[in-house]
């Protein structure tokens, strides 16, 4: 993607399979929001090939429309439609496809908002909108939900609700966020963007391992203090108390986070 002279996207290549949770990072202006809106049809590439569900965006049809669902950063239309009202509004939508859109009432139930359901959706919480901003992105059933910063401005419980939420869905996913303990939590699969490049992509796990380094096993034994950096530290515990048994004590894990891993990433990005 190419605004004037200036690169915001150069060779951004990645893959999601299907039943996939993937997971865009990266700091401010490094193309997260460009690159979802790219897959969702609605910004238009400047070079390069991109296919959703096997087409192109940029030539989505109606049909290919019905298949996937998008979440924006916040939506500030129909706040004087009632939930179950304005679901059901948007599910007629989807009459014209080959698969039945969610029955409002059930939708209702899966998302949390039986209670808000004759509500105005303009008194919702921010963490009902939320909620009600997945019903809409879901109403059609589709195969490939994206998500744009979901959870921005949530309280922890709140959160913690959202994301129950979105593991239940069981549907492919690319979503971008700034919160590192929700792409740890949701993502299969992380991919980190800096001005407009992929600086790493893999499993949280992986990429820990990868840059951050092994797991510190720490423990005491005959009255000593030991360390040992393994890349395997469950196994190299397990060992350790068949062996020794009842001699361990005070033991500890301090396995390698997806934060060390991220902010090293960055600042190797930015001295590169």
């Amino acid at each position: 993607m190419r605004y004037g002279t200036a690169d915001v996207l150069h060779d951004v290549t990645f893959r999601v399979a299907p039943g996939e949770v993937v997971a865009l990072l990266g700091p401010n202006g490094a193309g997260k929001t460009t690159t979802i809106e790219i897959l969702e049809g609605f910004r238009m590439r400047s070079a390069g090939r991109a296919q959703v569900l096997g087409t192109d965006p940029a030539q989505g049809d109606e049909p290919w429309r019905a298949r996937t669902g998008v979440m924006l950063q916040s939506w500030r239309d129909h706040g004087k439609w009632r939930v179950r009202e304005l679901l059901g509004h948007q599910a007629a939508y989807y009459a014209c496809c080959a698969r039945a859109p969610w029955d409002p009432d059930e939708l209702i139930d899966a998302v949390g908002l039986t209670g808000q359901a004759e509500q105005k959706v303009k008194t919702l919480s921010g963490g009902q909108r939320r909620r009600m901003d997945v019903a809409l992105g879901i109403v059609g059933r589709p195969d490939v939900l994206f998500l744009d910063e979901p959870t921005t401005g949530f309280d922890p419980q709140a959160r913690r609700d959202f994301h129950e939420l979105v593991r239940r869905l069981d549907i492919t996913i690319l979503l971008t966020t700034h919160d590192l303990d929700e792409a740890e939590k949701l993502a299969d699969r992380i991919v980190v963007l800096h001005r407009g490049r992929i600086v790493a992509d893999g499993t949280p796990h992986e990429l820990a391992r990868e840059i951050a380094g092994e797991d510190q096993v720490r423990w005491r034994q005959g009255g000593r203090r030991r360390v040992r950096a393994t890349a395997r530290s469950t196994e190299f515990v397990r060992e350790l108390f068949r062996r020794y048994g009842d001699e361990i004590s005070e033991l500890e894990v301090e396995r390698a986070s997806l934060e060390q891993t991220y902010l090293a990433l960055v600042k190797e990005a930015e001295e590169s």
